[in-house]
């Protein structure tokens, strides 16, 4: 079984976010990278897979040379191989259209993309990388089982959860279900060492055009103080709660 994770290098979730002057773009100076939490669930049901049914795990993300430690950190938890697409991504079709590029001629029998990237939220790739390669698409995916060549899928719909069968292959857009976070892998000592070995391709880009650009970035409003009232002055609380929070 040939499986393809498609990996996004993003933010730490604790990390103090800034911009460039201007706002035009992020300042990664300070920032903790990390691997995309809906791809890691990825990831660990990609590996599941490989230990029942045999194969090879390979890991492809789209940016610089600043994206390796992402890439090396996702080989020693297990994938076999990586694939990093050269260059900086602007666009989310621009992305998708660079893994079709790769993908299309590979004979992946399974696609896993996280169904988001914290980063930016768009959902976009997923759905887009399955349309350019015309394959099935299933997202909001919570669980995935593999018989042959078919595939058994569990996704999250408007109140409920919908139970699919496909044949392979396939792209799913994961979440936390695909695996629990109890079964999200760490690297050890060995794995670190072992993907200092393992391959890590340079591709050059296919020129898929960028659609969209953004023209700017600004930060949510700082929270204002918190106002004490003393208890015993409740019409003062009332009118406050009426005329500035105008929540009464």
């Amino acid at each position: 079984m040939k499986i393809l994770v498609c990996i996004s290098h993003v933010p730490d979730t604790t990390a103090k976010i800034n911009f460039t002057a201007g706002g035009a773009a992020l300042d990664p100076n300070g920032v903790q990278f990390v691997i995309n939490p809906y791809d890691e669930f990825g990831l660990t049901k990609a590996l599941h897979l490989k230990e029942k049914h045999g194969g090879q795990v390979t890991v492809i993300t789209f940016g610089d040379a600043t994206v390796e430690a992402t890439l090396r950190k996702a080989l020693a938890i297990g994938a076999d191989d990586a694939v990093r697409l050269d260059g900086v991504p602007t666009d989310p079709m621009q992305v998708a259209g660079e893994l079709a590029a790769y993908a299309k001629d590979q004979g992946f029998d399974l696609i896993i993309c996280g169904q988001e990237s914290i980063d930016y939220n768009g959902g976009i790739v997923p759905g887009a990388l399955a349309a350019l390669m015309n394959l099935p698409f299933v997202n909001a995916c919570i669980g995935l089982e593999v018989d042959g060549s078919n595939a058994q899928l569990l996704r999250e719909i408007d109140g409920g959860k919908e139970q699919i069968s496909a044949a392979l292959p396939i792209v799913i857009g994961g979440k936390k279900g695909l695996v629990e976070e109890s079964e999200l892998r760490i690297p050890n000592m060995r794995g670190i060492m072992t993907a200092r070995t393992k391959p890590l391709a340079v591709t050059p880009l296919s020129g898929s055009a960028a659609l969209t650009a953004a023209s700017g970035f600004t930060k949510p409003a700082a929270k204002a103080a918190v106002q004490l009232i003393d208890s015993s002055n409740l019409d003062e609380l009332v009118r406050r709660l009426h005329e500035e929070a105008k929540v009464i």
